[in-house]
């Protein structure tokens, strides 16, 4: 089994938790200079938001809504070497609030890429398998090149433009769902067969494929991408069947996961998110779940416990159906708080 050179994955992925202060919030701590940090209020009611650095500090997205890009003057003003700097704007930096951000490195601005049929602008960290993809739609089955030398396992998409009265939805390419189904990370529902989505077509090590839909490829409109490949001890993406209660179903990563995304496909959920900071509990004991499709403020502490990060993987404490339904479907993305460890703990190395 070949293992990742990643030996501290918190240098390409970390949970950063801070308190707002209502005015300039220069954050340290991430461990790196983050390329895409996504911000959500712990405590209260406000907007997901996502800003990278493709499209420019900033300007913002949020998860939980098909809305265009904004730029937002005050959001978050800068990345840096060991953090991000936020300004006034109460979505990220309300005075008093608690708030999670989750901060991923791929390679700053980005430069041109060819790969495809579309030229792309494209921040690429082929270490982590983690690339920020930028291109201009053209409503016509196309390629795009990624950057990574490696399948991506997951593409997420977002139409920053939304002319002409429509607005588009996050579209969300998983490997376990092959290439002619999607998820959308701002609704509730399940897989959907599509053909004008990814083109019928599985991404290859140097491009992904578009079809001529407007949420991928609306003609001269710009579009962002967020490309995971799988890294072994660093990253997995997946899927598992729920089998509704409380001894739940276990879930091998072969790392003990800081970060797990999970959606139900076979019937309408919310998508989940845990991570390793967020807990009353320890970081084994994960107690606390925030939304990525809603503005809701997290839940939990007196709900009990959601999830289990264990050495190799998680495992479900809950028969929920968000989580783990009897009998229902479910993707995730899983990132590591700590790779393998041979017998002699050392961390296995790439061979």
């Amino acid at each position: 089994m070949a293992y990742t050179t990643i030996n501290k994955p918190s240098e390409h992925f970390n949970t950063k938790l801070y308190t707002g202060n209502g005015g300039t919030n220069a954050l340290t701590g991430v461990g790196f200079e983050p390329s895409l940090t996504w911000i959500k209020c712990r405590d209260d009611t406000h907007n997901p938001n996502w800003f990278d650095a493709v499209r420019g500090v900033t300007k913002r997205i949020s998860s939980h809504s098909n809305a265009a890009e904004s730029t937002v003057a005050n959001s978050l003003t800068s990345f840096n070497s060991d953090g991000f700097t936020l300004g006034a704007s109460g979505g990220e930096n309300s005075n008093s609030n608690t708030y999670a951000s989750w901060n991923w490195k791929a390679n700053g601005a980005g430069s041109a890429n060819t790969d495809g049929s579309i030229n792309s602008t494209v921040s690429a960290n082929t270490t982590n398998g983690f690339s920020i993809v930028k291109y201009t739609g053209t409503a016509s089955n196309a390629t795009v090149g990624h950057g990574l030398g490696a399948v991506p396992k997951m593409i997420i998409v977002k139409n920053l433009i939304s002319s002409g009265g429509s607005a588009e939805h996050w579209y969300v390419y998983h490997a376990s769902l092959g290439n002619n189904k999607d998820l959308l990370l701002n609704l509730t529902n399940d897989a959907s067969n599509t053909v004008t989505t990814w083109n019928n077509t599985t991404p290859t090590s140097s491009v992904f494929s578009i079809g001529s839909g407007d949420g991928v490829n609306k003609s001269s409109e710009a579009n962002i991408a967020y490309c995971f490949a799988e890294k072994t001890g660093y990253s997995k993406f997946g899927s598992y069947t729920g089998n509704g209660n409380a001894d739940g179903t276990f879930v091998y990563t072969g790392f003990k996961p800081a970060f797990v995304i999970v959606k139900c496909f076979s019937t309408s959920a919310d998508w989940q998110l845990a991570d390793n900071k967020r807990t009353t509990s320890g970081n084994n004991v994960i107690d606390k779940e925030v939304r990525p499709n809603l503005s809701n403020a997290e839940t939990g502490g007196t709900d009990g416990r959601y999830i289990d990060f264990i050495s190799n993987g998680f495992k479900l404490r809950q028969g929920f159906g968000n989580w783990n339904a009897s009998g229902e479907t479910y993707i995730y993305m899983a990132f590591a708080e700590a790779p393998l460890v041979g017998t002699n703990g050392v961390t296995a190395k790439a061979r």
